[in-house]
């Protein structure tokens, strides 16, 4: 009852009008937010449809959850943490971070958490957006969408999957009151969540059975705890924390060459992947079941030391028939074979290239972005801004995405270019920033070009960098010091702009 009476409370309040809108607060939004208050910027809200900071690292709490880019590096870096235990964060580690840094630079109190935002609209009249969400309405003179890749668990279309009687939930959403031990565990996926959660688990199963759709590369993880006399480093000498930092930068940006430019180079890596796989299962047919058929890097590059060895324990079957249907206690294969189970894990990524957030967000025309998407594909310019939707902007757009360095160091880049374009509103006088889209036709042009050689596009795969269309729209083909200088200040030639205070009195101030 006292929820339905808040509801309706919310419901009644009317508009909050405020400048600058963000919606979610994971590295992205939080990285933004900080930002603004550094430039003096006070009039903005941050709508979290979660309880807390952290986006991907609060929702993902599974066992063995970490993560595989190097912790010096997959951090902000104006807030360097000298206190990583390891050189692989764990999970609870970096949401511990995240948090910190939330306290450190005061912006909670800027946040409105458990605000899920259901819609946003561009009202060309008033020429501001008006947002609705489970808090009430706004309404706000730009928005800045911060709603990251990984934040809509994908569930697989399964005959009789609602049908099933045990204990059933996806990776991203983890029940922990649901206790595994001795039970019979299906688990659907072998990405980049299930290789760290069938190792965790398999010791205290009494089975549990991987369905592979497709075989994933593994290179060794090169995790270890950081000595004393290192954290002391870190932590005392002046400059040797992002020296460290700055070499791992530089080794992990030479991948890029291999996977966007020169594909053959990749060859050194899949050579590795080979040894390892050899090496770790010495059972010829599993080692056949688990060899991927495409060339390493056109899917995401995983890392584990552990995922091979789980495979090979005796309570653990590696399933690759497709799956015909879930029953309230089993799952039957396309081969008619039944396998009976007590819960089932389903570890099959997100909607990366089809969030239903898209369908949230109308732009001037009306017209929703998965309706543009749907007849453009997912397009956008320097993965900030898209026509179409004046005003608003994106962290974790379309193409920014990495497979082999830290997006923090895109967001930071992305950060730069999006206060600087605030900064440049104000300074001009603009009332709206729109960008052109013959810049934004011409910039997916230059992507695809470099794309079309790339591993992703001819490594052999189908993978969740493509969307509908077949188009590679996830990742960013090139060096990150690259799109740092693209992104460096806000192009705002490339723009159609206004100025005024009302519709009725707008003039174009540039082309």
């Amino acid at each position: 009852m006292s929820r339905k009476v808040t509801d309706k409370a919310v419901a009644n309040r009317p508009a909050r009008h405020v400048k600058t809108i963000i919606i979610g607060s994971g590295f992205a939004g939080l990285g933004l937010a900080i930002r603004l208050s550094q430039q003096g910027r006070n009039d903005y809200l941050v709508l979290e449809r979660g309880s807390d900071v952290g986006g991907t690292w609060r929702d993902n709490t599974y066992p063995g959850a970490a993560c595989d880019v190097p912790s010096h590096l997959y951090s902000y870096s104006f807030a360097l943490n000298p206190d990583w235990t390891r050189s692989f964060s764990k999970q609870g580690e970096i949401q511990q971070y995240i948090q910190g840094v939330a306290a450190k630079y005061k912006v909670r109190d800027k946040h409105l958490f458990d605000c899920d935002v259901t819609a946003a609209r561009w009202n060309n009249d008033t020429s501001w957006w008006e947002i609705e969400s489970s808090k009430g309405s706004f309404t706000a003179d730009t928005v800045v969408s911060a709603v990251g890749a990984l934040c809509e668990p994908a569930l697989p279309d399964i005959k009789g999957i609602g049908n099933f009687k045990g204990e059933v939930f996806h990776s991203a959403r983890w029940n922990h009151d649901a206790d595994l031990t001795g039970k019979r565990v299906a688990i659907i996926g072998t990405g980049a969540s299930s290789i760290q959660i069938v190792p965790s688990i398999a010791p205290k199963v009494a089975h549990l059975d991987v369905y592979q759709r497709t075989a994933p590369w593994l290179l060794p993880r090169m995790d270890r705890p950081y000595t004393l006399p290192e954290r002391f480093a870190f932590k005392r000498i002046p400059g040797f924390q992002r020296l460290a930092r700055a070499a791992i930068y530089a080794v992990r940006e030479t991948q890029v060459v291999g996977l966007a430019k020169i594909p053959a180079l990749m060859q050194a890596f899949e050579l590795i992947a080979r040894a390892k796989l050899k090496h770790e299962i010495r059972d010829p047919e599993l080692r056949a079941k688990v060899t991927p058929n495409f060339r390493i890097g056109c899917k995401r590059m995983l890392i584990s030391n552990e995922y091979y060895p789980a495979l090979g324990r005796d309570n653990v079957d590696v399933v690759t028939d497709g799956i015909a249907e879930v029953r309230e206690n089993s799952i039957v294969t396309k081969d008619g074979t039944e396998r009976e189970i007590d819960a089932l894990i389903v570890a099959t990524g997100f909607h990366v290239t089809d969030s239903p957030a898209y369908n949230t967000i109308a732009g001037k025309d009306g017209r929703t972005l998965s309706e543009v998407f749907d007849e453009i594909g997912q397009q956008g310019y320097k993965g900030s801004s898209i026509a179409n939707f004046p005003n608003m902007f994106f962290l974790l757009g379309p193409n920014v995405g990495l497979g082999h360095t830290s997006m923090v160091f895109m967001i930071e880049s992305q950060i730069n270019y999006i206060a600087d374009a605030l900064a440049t509103v104000d300074r001009m006088g603009l009332r709206t920033v729109e960008v052109r889209r013959d810049k934004q036709d011409a910039y997916n042009v230059e992507l695809k070009n470099k794309l079309e050689g790339s591993v992703w596009n001819t490594g052999g795969c189908s993978s969740w960098y493509l969307d509908k269309h077949g188009n590679n729209t996830t990742l960013w083909p090139d060096f990150t010091f690259e799109f740092r200088r693209l992104t460096k200040t806000f192009d705002v030639a490339a723009y159609e702009t206004t100025s005024g205070n009302s519709r009725n009195n707008l003039k174009v101030v540039a082309q």
